[in-house]
Formats: C-alpha cells, structure tokens, sequence
C-alpha cells in the first residue's frame, strides 16, 4: 500500500485542505471545494460580497458548491498603522495609485490557493471590453482571480509584471472594481453546468449566437389589447424559430450596427 507524502492535500468530500504557514487573519474562512469554478476577489472592501451573487440562482449554485468565492482584504497586505495600500501618483496628479508592492504580496497570497491556468483579472475602465463570448471562456476554466482597483488605479508595474488582463464592461467609471467584479462573476457562474435548470435558455439568449435576443412573451395571451404574435400560438416549432431568428436580426441590425456587421461577415464566411 502506497503512503502519501505527508504534506499532500488532505481530502474530504469535496473539500480540500492544505497546510499552511499563511497567518489566519488573511486566510478565507471557506475551505477549498474541489472541482468547484473559483472565484477569488482582492478588494478593500470584502464585505461587499457575495452581495447579489449571494441571490437566486448564483447563490444557490454557490451553496450548492457549483463554484466558490474567496475575498482577500487588500488592506490585511497594507503597511504602517493604518494599513496604507497606496500613494500619490509619481509625477504628481490628483488622487492616490495602489502601490505595487502591497498588491503584489496579496496577488503571490491569492495565486497559491487556485490552479496557475486561472487568469488574473484587473477591473479597469481602459480595458479590453467584456463579452458572453469571454464569460464561456472563462466558464470552462477552473476560475479565475479578480483585482478591484480603487482610487486612481493600479501601479502599472503590477500589470506588466504579473501579465494581467485588463477587462472593461463599458466605456464608463465606476467609483471602484466591486461592481464590475460581480457582474463578471455573475455572467460566467450562470454558464456553468447546473446552474440553470434549463442549458437551453442560455443557447439562445443575447449574443450567444452573435445576435441580439428575439421578443419574449407569455401569459395572457391578451393584455390592454395587445396579443401575442399569432405564430407563436401556433405550436408550429419551425415557423416560430423563423419567426425568432428574423427578429433577432431585425433587433440587432436597428440597434447594434458592430454585431450585426460581425454577424454578416461570419455567416458570409460560411457560405
């Protein structure tokens, strides 16, 4: 009978335990759930989560153990008394830049408790744009490690150092990364087999086939005068998914000229 080393991970169900000589007060207080999508935040402001992803389906699935959530208090990896995590811009400016030092040792903390392949992601208004098609990347990965900045952002060190990527979710500012962060997570937890009841709803939602989501409508089948499309009544599946298609094309030529010109060169690819 072959004896593990003694320093292997401990298993228990789906709990994995590793030893560690990390002090407590930086230590998340949920055990690691094996083969659970992870998802580690370093924040200043670690009681903002779970927040909404604490609700509905994100939060049954993370009862459930489907995925996991790990804060890390920046302000724990802080210097000095008060815990300081930044300084004033070199060159001078207004406001105050997270410094590269003190992010760095809670990335090196972070980075130890999740597989090397997660990306480590920075909330950044100057970043790449977030997609559904980037959400189902990172949905069929093992998680990923989210830094929310703060003040006027990240010693530019950090970022090239550690090869982070920058994701945006729009051309706008937000006061800090925690929004953005849990709308990040939201999107790809919901992408993850059994969360949702039905993985077909996801199939032909906004954007999942590069076109806007056709009308929905449901009961009463007449309301204020307003009926329902008739050839949705008419349980005639293959009319109706004409009639679908042709209104997501519709939507997305009127409202989004950029997928609808990405739309149109792909499927002339196609043919």
């Amino acid at each position: 009978m072959n004896t593990p080393p003694s320093n292997a991970p401990k298993s228990h169900g789906r709990k994995t335990i590793r030893p560690t000589l990390q002090p407590r007060e930086l230590m998340t207080h949920a055990p690691d759930l094996a083969r659970a999508w992870k998802a580690q935040v370093i924040t200043l402001l670690p009681n903002a989560f779970p927040g909404i992803l604490g609700e509905s389906l994100s939060g049954k699935a993370l009862k459930d153990g489907l995925w996991q959530l790990e804060t890390v208090d920046l302000r724990m990896f802080g210097e000095g008394k008060h815990r300081n995590v930044d300084d004033t811009p070199a060159g001078g400016g207004a406001g105050m830049v997270l410094r590269a030092d003190i992010m760095a040792a809670a990335i090196d903390h972070t980075r130890q408790r999740i597989p090397a392949k997660a990306p480590l992601i920075y909330l950044s208004p100057r970043g790449k744009p977030f997609t559904q098609q980037m959400a189902q990347d990172l949905a069929k990965g093992p998680g990923c490690s989210l830094i929310c900045g703060r003040f006027e952002g990240l010693d530019q060190r950090v970022i090239d150092h550690y090869e982070i990527l920058e994701i945006s979710l729009g051309d706008f500012v937000l006061t800090g990364g925690e929004i953005a962060a849990q709308a990040l997570i939201d999107v790809t937890v919901r992408l993850l087999p059994g969360v949702l009841g039905n993985s077909e709803s996801t199939e032909e939602e906004s954007f999942s086939n590069g076109l806007l989501e056709h009308p929905q409508y449901t009961r009463p089948a007449d309301w204020r005068g307003l009926a329902i499309p008739d050839v949705l009544m008419s349980g005639h599946h293959g009319e109706i998914a004409k009639w679908r298609q042709a209104q997501s094309q519709a939507l997305t030529q009127v409202r989004r000229q950029d997928l609808w010109k990405a739309w149109i060169e792909g499927n002339s690819e196609k043919t």
